[in-house]
């Protein structure tokens, strides 16, 4: 004997009518539409469906929420920290140097974000370093490195840098070029420990594949196709064509992720950020990043607990 459905609501249906979702009335129309069309079939003996094949077909309808959002933070690129020492012009995403903002101290792991603009044959002089990953990705122009574990020499634009400071390094940095500006970002990672041996590396990046999807650059020891790292971090580049979407799927449900526009414009979860503006996503798997314009993205996958 088939069982009769009666006046069957759906529990996700209530849930959804308790919270007030703004997308119910929609998806209550299909809901009750499926209802509807079961009842009269059954009463004019068209069909015979039990309770398991109504649960079924109502599963495939969408009574999810399609208005949530994300957690996040914007860091609109205005609103950072800036100085200006003439052959040095900065531009802070955390509290650095002479800027210090309280809400702006770090980003899980990801404690320094730095635009710098260094002048021709300018630079800093020697100094120390410990307990912090620091990554160099020169935008335009070429850098000039040396420390005390006897490295010596040049990161071109289209090449990235790394450098565990573990127990302790002294280093210098310069514009390499007597005549052109030196265009970067230096990002600090707090270490998984402290005391870590100190180490260098670098390596050429393959622009080319970087069209419409990310190319990682540095991840952990272990555990990435670029350099590697003391920390469970990833940093990854895509270069996206206008109209297009690119789909970054995080490592670990433990991290986040903090992106900032290089180039272009772009959308994600219903906000427009625009050139040097930054997003640092919590709780999600993935994000999509629509681009309104040819963009070029910088994404920073960092644990939140460190």
């Amino acid at each position: 004997m088939v069982e009769d459905l009666g006046e069957v609501v759906h529990p996700e249906v209530v849930e959804l009518v308790q919270a007030g979702n703004s997308k119910f009335y929609y998806n209550y129309f299909i809901y009750h539409g499926i209802y509807l069309y079961i009842c009269t079939m059954r009463k004019f003996g068209k069909i015979k469906l039990k309770r398991s094949n109504y649960d079924e077909m109502i599963q495939s309808v969408d009574l999810s929420d399609n208005t949530k959002t994300m957690d996040k933070i914007i860091h609109k690129a205005e609103e950072r920290g800036y100085a200006d020492h003439g052959w040095l012009k900065a531009n802070h995403s955390f509290s650095f140097a002479q800027w210090y903002n309280p809400d702006k101290i770090n980003f899980g792991a990801l404690r320094v974000l730095n635009d710098d603009l260094v002048a021709p044959g300018k630079g800093f002089g020697t100094h120390p370093h410990d307990n912090m990953e620091i990554i160099t990705i020169p935008l335009s122009g070429v850098l000039h490195h040396e420390d005390s574990m006897g490295n010596v020499g040049d990161i071109h634009a289209g090449e990235v840098q790394v450098m565990s400071a573990g127990t302790g390094v002294m280093h210098s940095e310069f514009n390499g070029s007597n005549s052109e500006p030196l265009s970067l970002f230096q990002i600090w990672i707090f270490p998984d420990e402290r005391g870590h041996d100190p180490r260098y590396d670098q390596q050429k990046i393959d622009t080319s594949k970087m069209k419409n999807q990310f190319l990682e650059l540095v991840g952990p020891r272990g555990n990435t196709t670029g350099l590697w790292i003391n920390q469970n971090a990833f940093i990854s580049m895509a270069e996206v064509t206008a109209e297009s979407t690119v789909k970054y799927d995080l490592k670990s449900p433990k991290n986040g992720i903090y992106t900032m526009v290089v180039e272009g414009e772009i959308e994600v979860d219903h906000e427009t950020l625009k050139k040097r503006d930054a997003i640092g996503i919590a709780n999600e798997k993935s994000v999509n990043f629509q681009a309104k314009t040819d963009a070029k993205l910088l994404v920073i996958e960092i644990p939140l607990q460190f």
